[in-house]
């Protein structure tokens, strides 16, 4: 009898460790405990051929806008043979589809590209759509992640993303309205320098507004925030809406808007509202002297200009005795915890985050794409140092630098929701309808606590 109870406790440890409902370490510590010894523990000699035979091809998928701004993707792709590419079915960082097959404990792919730790990297764990990449991560590559962006990824002392696109928010600005509004070709340091030269902008007629940015909370009002302090999170790690900073930040938005198209707070075009916003619409229409967002935003409107080269950017203006920090976030790989393809996963990604060609596209550009989003890797911009391609631009350095002031948006299960349950309260300041901000933030707090104790 105990002989036939050992059996099917082995067979069920075995069809675990195929099904991986468990990995290695824990299948030979179950196996051991349970007195199974080496007869147990040799089934993961044949494990690999009994994963191959019952698993498909690797599977990995993309957010669409990552595709559309690196086309060197399928040559990555060409160095795995039989790689099922595809894109992911979401839109405005929606992860419905991933917890719905979470829950029946199946995912239709391995690896998800297109994650941003504080937008939904807690959400996927504790829908138990994600596992850890800790087993997986070469020590090396652990070794190589910039320290503020490995603690980005890493929640609980694990690493739940792979770093792959950094974005900083910062300033752009364009050199040929500038100089005909007669203000010097640099960045402002201050807010208050800012709002003037956007005055003087429209005041000389160069352009039609002066400034611009983009209204969804996590690209304006966070790094505004950070601008004059970064210690903006409560114990919970929520973005502390009531502090003082906040309340500058806020302030510091209705008077950039009175500098500003008209437009400003609609959504946009596509994605379900978070991309194609007005902010890129007028900058790239040469219509705004002015802008803040994350730096590959200039540089793709700019694209669109008669004279591409009078782009300029410049780290974020900082309030008068502030910090001087930013916001930072990098979108990279999340590995689905029921895919079946994981040291496959590991060896892509691996393979995806530090290609050249993927590199030398985003940072100098294509016929079709100029993101200039930067690599998490500390031995890419040492090697780029030692011996600089000509191909790489100035801006590097720039945006390179802006991240040891940047600060991540803290991770929180509502670290992106909080920004747009948040908007639309807190646009009745920005929009006149009422008149203290203090009250306006103080009503974003209470909305946001009350969606959280839904649930």
């Amino acid at each position: 009898m105990r002989k036939e109870k050992e059996l099917i406790y082995q067979q069920q440890l075995r069809q675990d460790l195929l099904d991986r409902k468990m990995d290695r370490r824990e299948f030979i510590s179950k196996t051991l405990t349970a007195g199974l010894g080496l007869a147990g523990v040799g089934v993961i000699s044949n494990f690999g051929n009994f994963a191959h035979a019952q698993s498909r091809p690797l599977t990995p998928t993309f957010y669409q806008w990552i595709e559309d701004l690196h086309p060197g993707i399928p040559q990555v792709n060409s160095r795995f043979p039989d790689v099922n590419y595809q894109i992911a079915p979401v839109e405005g960082f929606g992860i419905e589809r991933f917890v719905a097959e979470a829950k029946k404990g199946d995912s239709t792919w391995d690896v998800y590209v297109g994650q941003t730790p504080f937008v939904e990297m807690t959400a996927m764990i504790e829908a138990d759509v994600i596992e850890p990449w800790d087993n997986y991560i070469p020590k090396d590559v652990i070794d190589d992640i910039i320290p503020s962006i490995r603690e980005e990824c890493t929640i609980n002392g694990k690493m739940y993303g792979w770093p792959f696109l950094l974005d900083v928010i910062g300033t752009g600005w364009h050199a040929g309205i500038v100089k005909e509004a007669g203000l010097p070709d640099d960045a402002p340091a201050t807010w208050q320098d800012y709002l003037s030269r956007a005055d003087q902008v429209v005041e000389s007629g160069a352009a039609q507004f002066g400034a611009t940015f983009d209204a969804h909370g996590w690209r304006s009002l966070a790094p505004f925030t950070h601008s004059l302090s970064s210690d903006v999170y409560t114990s919970e790690g929520l973005f502390d809406f009531t502090g003082d900073a906040a309340i500058e930040a806020l302030m510091l938005m209705k008077n950039i808007m009175g500098k500003s198209h008209p437009d400003i707070l609609l959504a946009g075009a596509t994605d379900g509202g978070v991309n194609g916003t007005p902010d890129e619409v007028a900058f790239a229409a040469q219509r705004v002297g002015y802008y803040n967002k994350y730096f590959n935003a200039p540089l793709r409107m700019a694209q669109y200009w008669d004279n591409p080269k009078d782009l300029r950017m410049g780290p974020l203006p900082k309030f008068a005795g502030g910090e001087g920090s930013t916001v930072f976030w990098t979108t990279g790989a999340a590995l689905f915890k029921h895919g079946k393809n994981k040291e496959k996963a590991a060896e892509y990604v691996k393979a995806l985050t530090y290609d050249q060609q993927i590199w030398k596209d985003s940072i100098a550009g294509t016929e079709t794409a100029h993101p200039g989003q930067l690599p998490p890797y500390k031995s890419l911009y040492a090697g780029w140092k030692a011996s600089q391609p000509d191909w790489l631009p100035d801006f590097v350095d720039l945006v390179r630098g802006q991240l040891d002031q940047a600060k991540a948006i803290t991770n929180h299960l509502f670290g992106l929701q909080q920004f747009i349950i948040g908007q639309p309260v807190w646009e009745a300041y920005l929009k006149g309808e009422e008149k203290n901000p203090r009250v306006a933030m103080q009503n974003v707090v209470d909305a946001v606590q009350a969606e959280m104790k839904r649930g």
